[in-house]
């Protein structure tokens, strides 16, 4: 791979699988349906709100390049997005944030009481489609990473010392947070191909959602709010240690760091220190990093897809590294 991929669009990994995604949306509003008045009216805004179907998208993809019919793909892939949307809906109000996809997030426009109970409510609807699957091996998949991810969470709140934080640590969380559910997606999708193509995707899907979250953390620093739908450096006014400012600081003199242990310690750092820290970690080297990093994961990630017979959704696959780690939008 090389380290300047084409650009590809969402729509056109999408190709493939346009009509079941379709259907996908539909399975989602008759999951989440329910009677009482308040989560209603929650539904809707979180319809409103869902993301471009990514991770859907890979589940649906992995059933067509695994090779093995199941009809429950559809139903699936709406399970893999609640479970995102549930960890959106908690993780916005952990964060206090009052913009998700330039909407207002459920804790903004409710309540943070109302954000928790929804994440709850949507955590339990998965449950209950699952179970009404009457097979363990997608539960036992999605069970196993949502614990992860909240795991993750955890590590997350437990960053005390953010100037001491390491890549290992870093690595962990993302996979925790981000990777564990784009490969329980590949994953889920191939549960009844060949066990070495469900590995080999399961594996993928790491690969891509760590290459994903890297990239993410990447455009914080390098893209406005109109390409990445929030404010220019957000993770550090939230006081986020992400891969760039980890690989900067070990580059960093004693002055330039003590200007991110400013920015660290002020309660709602200013814009210009928040611009300062921006420049220092470029100088220091860390966006040039951690743009190597995201690209030996999508290498990685490609090759775990010679395993598997030509088909367009293996071009598809492939073509989701390119849009993973060159997406303006």
């Amino acid at each position: 791979m090389s380290q300047q991929l084409a650009r590809v669009s969402l729509r056109d990994v999408q190709r493939p699988v346009a009509g079941e995604l379709e259907r996908v949306v539909g399975e989602l509003r008759r999951i989440i349906a329910a009677d009482f008045p308040i989560i209603v009216e929650v539904n809707a805004h979180l319809v409103r709100m869902k993301g471009k179907l990514f991770r859907p998208t890979l589940l649906l993809l992995s059933h067509q390049a695994g090779g093995a019919g199941d009809p429950r793909a559809v139903t699936l892939g709406a399970v893999v997005e609640l479970i995102h949307l549930a960890t959106l809906v908690h993780d916005d109000s952990v964060d206090h944030s009052v913009l998700r996809r330039g909407m207002p997030t459920v804790n903004a426009l409710f309540s943070h009481q109302v954000a928790v109970i929804m994440g709850d409510y949507l955590y339990s609807r998965a449950i209950i489609e699952l179970v009404a699957l009457h097979d363990l091996e997608p539960l036992r998949v999605f069970a196993r990473v949502t614990n992860e991810m909240t795991i993750g969470e955890m590590r997350q709140l437990e960053a005390h010392d953010k100037l001491a934080y390491s890549e290992a640590a870093y690595d962990q969380l993302i996979r925790s947070k981000t990777a564990s559910l784009l490969s329980a997606a590949c994953e889920v999708g191939a549960l009844r191909a060949a066990a070495e193509h469900r590995e080999a995707l399961a594996r993928f899907g790491e690969h891509l959602g760590m290459a994903f979250q890297i990239t993410d953390d990447l455009l914080d620093y390098t893209e406005s709010e109109e390409v990445t739908g929030k404010p220019v450096g957000l993770d550090l006014k939230e006081h986020k240690v992400t891969l760039p400012l980890i690989a900067a600081l070990g580059q960093m003199g004693q002055g330039e760091r003590r200007v991110v242990a400013d920015l660290m310690v002020a309660p709602d750092p200013p814009d210009d220190l928040v611009g300062e820290v921006i420049g220092l970690v470029g100088a220091a080297g860390g966006l040039d990093y951690a743009r190597r990093r995201a690209l030996e994961r999508a290498q990685l990630a490609e090759a775990e897809l010679e395993v598997l017979p030509p088909t367009a959704a293996r071009e598809a696959l492939r073509d989701s590294i390119a849009y993973a780690v060159e997406r303006r939008s």
